[in-house]
């Protein structure tokens, strides 16, 4: 739907909505590529010997949320790629819309579990699940509690 307070033909909305999504794709695929590259490495620490069967398995969990983040945040490239040139940018930015906002869940989950892991190691398997709780918590709220409460009051 255009937005009747800016002077925009349907294509300009199009190319709009694609540069705005880009540049938050950015800033997303930076933090989930640090994250992976960080859990990545974090196996190969001595300390990680210590971790109990708990913390592997929080830690798989955030290995592969932070793969699937990843792969959404990054599959609007791919899928752009792909349709190029074949006058579909409507699909391209309502699916890539999809893609980071699913990449967003995962990365939630992936921040959540990335920190239960390093607590459990720092501290307790108590205090893991409690920090990972609030993380989880913290950014559901943010990222996506907030602007669906927006969303609602602006609506109505």
């Amino acid at each position: 739907m255009a937005d009747p307070r800016r002077d925009e033909t349907e294509a300009q909305r199009l190319d709009r909505n694609l540069g705005e999504l880009l540049q938050e794709l950015r800033v997303a695929q930076t933090g989930v590529q640090i994250l992976f590259a960080f859990l990545l490495t974090l196996a190969f620490q001595q300390r990680f010997a210590e971790v109990d069967a708990f913390g592997r398995w929080v830690y798989v969990i955030a290995l592969f949320c932070a793969l699937l983040s990843s792969g959404f945040l990054i599959a609007p490239v791919g899928y752009h790629r792909l349709v190029f040139r074949r006058a579909m940018k409507e699909e391209v930015v309502r699916t890539a819309n999809v893609f980071a906002l699913v990449g967003l869940g995962w990365l939630t989950i992936a921040l959540g579990a990335a920190l239960t892991v390093i607590l459990d190691v720092l501290f307790s398997q108590e205090a893991a699940i409690a920090g990972g709780t609030v993380a989880l918590v913290f950014l559901v709220v943010l990222w996506f509690l907030i602007p669906w409460f927006r969303l609602r009051e602006k609506r109505g």
